[in-house]
């Protein structure tokens, strides 16, 4: 297939381009810059230049490729609910250059959308639209094209990591050095879910080719690991102090982050690897802080 991949110069999106191509597909990444078009060639990927703030110019990629592979978001999380809205957008321009087609249009959401309302790990036959993640937007932006008939299957990521990079937890390092210290809350023992950036980028082209429409898989490896654990993992590899705070001293400690500080994040990934066969083999969140390049962490 000829498939269409937005963010294809980003951190996921890099690791699913070698993914497809190993299958046989042909790539069309979207690129933004110069920079970013001159990689992706190097890469030996056809390039389509476009942006997200011009969904017009998501949607013609769309229509010239075979599938889409929606990997792109706004990480800027000064302006989070503005960019779930882009990504409504976007999603909905992608949708109308498929709609009347057979082509998948794979989307990327959050482990947390599955969340029951009753609490437990989030698991993929739940929606719930009532969760306080603004990035709810993506996924009532992929519910909407749906009912119009329209092949979308959904990817909910964990904490998405390797040694350079580890979702939340990346500018979770930067509250703590600017705060002096990495802290969790009372006792530690809200979890977060997580998974290698290589197992996530298999799951990718298992959904783009085993998938089913109107289905969603969850990219969790790990059901959960204790905010304790990270924050001992975190505090090793920097040096800086770790300890328990009270919700009062969440806000100083956590800064932006304080929403999340003691937000349980588990989920379930059975339903996922049964229907898609996914084995994931790569290294564990802790394995992967451990040896955490946190210098250069430093500098992004």
């Amino acid at each position: 297939m000829r498939v269409f991949l937005t963010g294809a110069t980003g951190f996921i999106g890099s690791h699913v381009i070698p993914e497809l191509l190993g299958r046989g597909h042909q790539v069309l990444g979207l690129a933004r810059s110069d920079a970013g078009a001159s990689r992706l060639q190097e890469a030996g990927l056809e390039v389509h230049r476009g942006d997200l703030n011009q969904p017009e110019t998501l949607a013609s990629g769309a229509a010239a490729a075979d599938a889409v592979i929606h990997c792109a978001f706004d990480h800027n999380f000064e302006t989070f609910f503005e960019n779930t809205k882009k990504d409504e957008r976007n999603i909905a321009a992608m949708g109308e250059a498929l709609e009347g087609t057979q082509k998948p249009l794979l989307i990327t959401s959050g482990v947390g959308i599955g969340t029951p309302l009753g609490g437990g790990p989030a698991t993929e036959d739940v929606l719930n639209p009532r969760h306080a993640n603004p990035r709810i937007a993506t996924e009532l932006a992929g519910a909407a094209l749906i009912a119009r008939r329209i092949d979308v299957r959904t990817i909910r990521l964990p904490q998405v990591h390797d040694t350079t990079r580890a979702g939340l937890i990346t500018p979770l390092v930067a509250e703590a050095r600017r705060a002096g210290a990495v802290a969790y809350v009372g006792e530690g023992q809200t979890r977060w879910s997580a998974a290698h950036v290589s197992d996530v980028a298999k799951l990718y082209v298992l959904a783009l080719e085993k998938g089913e429409p109107g289905a969603r898989y969850h990219a969790s490896v790990e059901e959960g690991v204790t905010a304790r654990a990270i924050a001992e993992a975190i505090g090793k590899g920097t040096g800086l102090p770790v300890r328990s705070v009270a919700t009062e001293e969440v806000e100083h400690y956590f800064g932006w982050m304080a929403p999340f500080a003691a937000l349980d994040m588990i989920a379930s990934n059975a339903w996922t690897r049964a229907r898609l066969g996914w084995e994931p083999t790569g290294p564990d969140l802790l394995t992967d802080l451990a040896a955490m390049e946190y210098p250069a962490l430093a500098q992004t």
